[in-house]
């Protein structure tokens, strides 16, 4: 049978694999950091009474500019972000969730023969979408101890390394840290080209919003997405907030019609649902918050988290006890970090069940490592977020 590896494929690309956490069929999925809680029964029927709308005119094509989702997207960032500038129709942009607005940011403004760096561990899609852009990665560090990071070191490494992208993820995934907006600003002032602020779990986290820094910035870029919060993984919508020119440029990239009808309806139905569906943002902290304090009670390092998900470890095997999990019927992420696992916040019942299912685990897999919580070169940069 022929393989990728038997046709022309770029060299850059040969060995590769896809992104994509295991999808299993198991009571309790707790590995890619969705809203457990599912639309109510009136959006879905609004949502349904506007594609159904909405499919009355499919043989038409969509707008290509998606300037009604486009609007309501500008007035619920500026009316519900505290800090956050009155932003314009024309200083948002929409894509199929937030890694194409990504991929069309790095399309515009990276590369061949340009650069991107990200603080790593982070989100791993920066560096893959860098990877499919031809665009050449540069990997920072954080702290080893609790992956902060430091406002002077962030900026001393984009100084040194002078890239035509910058990002930064707040809350940082996987790890759940968040920055403080001097770091944006540092970064943004020791850049020479664009920064990219990540804020795909903003509405989880108590830190302010790089929103509020986009005046007079035209380099910097923040980027959301309505598939945590809004619990629309599923509708696959992203956006970004930037300056006009940011979105001029991004337009030039974009393919055509590439915002399909449906799901700026559904989209559109979901902004008139907000109240409703951020009031479940609370819920998810509230688990959050208990993992983490039922974890270290446990005597397990986690890491503090700004988002809806949570860093744990250190443990001697934390592939073993991720299948030990699985045999359990709970699924959290490995993400690659030797000793360390991340589980994403769930409803009530289902954080009982994975803990119930970690204190099943068999002590001799499940006990920290001494070895490694001494030691955190042990950690790697790279890995899956």
């Amino acid at each position: 049978m022929t393989g990728s590896a038997d046709l022309p494929v770029r060299d850059d690309l040969r060995g590769q694999h896809p992104y994509g956490a295991p999808q299993l069929d198991v009571p309790v999925r707790l590995n890619t950091n969705e809203n457990p809680h599912p639309p109510s029964a009136a959006l879905a029927a609004q949502i349904g009474a506007a594609v159904t709308s909405a499919a009355l005119g499919l043989n038409r094509y969509p707008d290509r500019e998606a300037v009604a989702l486009r609007t309501a997207l500008a007035a619920y960032l500026t009316a519900r972000t505290d800090g956050a500038p009155a932003l314009t129709t024309e200083q948002v942009w929409v894509a199929n969730g937030s890694n194409e607005v990504l991929q069309q940011l790095l399309t515009a403004f990276g590369g061949p023969g340009r650069t991107a760096l990200g603080f790593e561990p982070s989100y791993s899609m920066h560096r893959l979408i860098a990877a499919g852009t031809s665009t050449r990665w540069l990997a920072g560090r954080r702290d080893e101890d609790d992956f902060t990071l430091r406002a002077d070191d962030a900026a001393a490494q984009v100084r040194a390394a002078g890239p035509d992208v910058a990002f930064l993820c707040t809350p940082n995934n996987p790890t759940g840290t968040a920055l403080s907006l001097d770091v944006v600003e540092a970064v943004h002032d020791a850049a020479t080209g664009m920064v990219v602020v990540d804020e795909a779990y903003a509405e989880f986290s108590a830190s302010p919003s790089a929103l509020s820094l986009l005046p007079g910035r035209p380099r910097l870029v923040v980027t959301r997405t309505m598939s945590k919060a809004f619990a629309l993984a599923g509708a696959r919508v992203g956006y970004l907030a930037a300056d006009p020119a940011v979105v001029d440029a991004v337009r030039l990239v974009r393919l055509p019609y590439h915002l399909s009808a449906l799901t700026q309806a559904a989209a559109l139905a979901a902004l008139d649902h907000a109240d409703d569906l951020l009031r479940t943002v609370d819920l998810v902290r509230g688990q959050r918050d208990r993992i983490v304090a039922e974890l270290r009670a446990r005597g397990l390092t986690v890491v503090d988290s700004d988002a809806n998900f949570v860093l744990f470890g250190r443990f001697v095997d934390a592939g073993a006890v991720w299948s030990g999990l699985l045999a359990r019927g709970v699924l959290v992420r490995d993400v690659g970090m030797p000793g360390w696992l991340r589980v994403s916040a769930g409803t009530e019942d289902e954080v009982s069940r994975f803990l119930a299912a970690l204190d099943a685990v068999a002590p001799e897999l499940a006990r920290p490592s001494a070895a490694q919580s001494a030691d955190p070169s042990a950690l790697v940069e790279e890995q899956p977020a």
